[in-house]
């Protein structure tokens, strides 16, 4: 089990984005130069996130974007959530046709798996991910 590079790179562009809080606003140039993640990408990504509730942007004078909510109320599952849509391991959950589901034994109990899952994710705010990596 995997995230998809674009979740991945939406973490790392929320922690880019969470070290201008406090009033300062960035742009998707900014974060893209401090992330080493291509404009595009990030500016794909800011639509999501925007979309989302997780990032706010300005325009005009003064503009840019910065965090809709304190850095410490923005999980880990908002971010991937905002970018692939509800955690879910397997597709049937989601009401997709699935070949076995009327043998299927499982699929009452993945909403369980589901929810361990995100309930992980979700117990890391963006604050712990942003800290800088103390070096031993």
């Amino acid at each position: 089990m995997r995230l998809s590079n674009l979740a991945d790179y939406a973490v790392v562009a929320m922690c880019a984005a969470s070290r201008h809080c406090g009033g300062a606003k960035t742009s998707a140039g900014e974060l893209a130069a401090e992330t080493g993640l291509p404009v595009p990408t990030v500016q794909k990504l800011v639509s999501k996130l925007s979309a989302a509730g997780l990032l706010r942007s300005s325009r005009g004078a003064g503009g840019g974007l910065q965090l809709a909510r304190p850095a410490a109320a923005i999980t880990v599952a908002d971010i991937v959530e905002a970018v692939e849509g509800p955690i879910a391991l397997t597709a049937c959950i989601e009401g997709t046709d699935c070949s076995v589901e009327h043998e299927c034994l499982v699929k009452p109990h993945w909403p369980v798996v589901n929810e361990a899952l995100r309930g992980a994710l979700a117990a890391i705010p963006l604050t712990q991910l942003a800290r800088e990596r103390e070096i031993a």
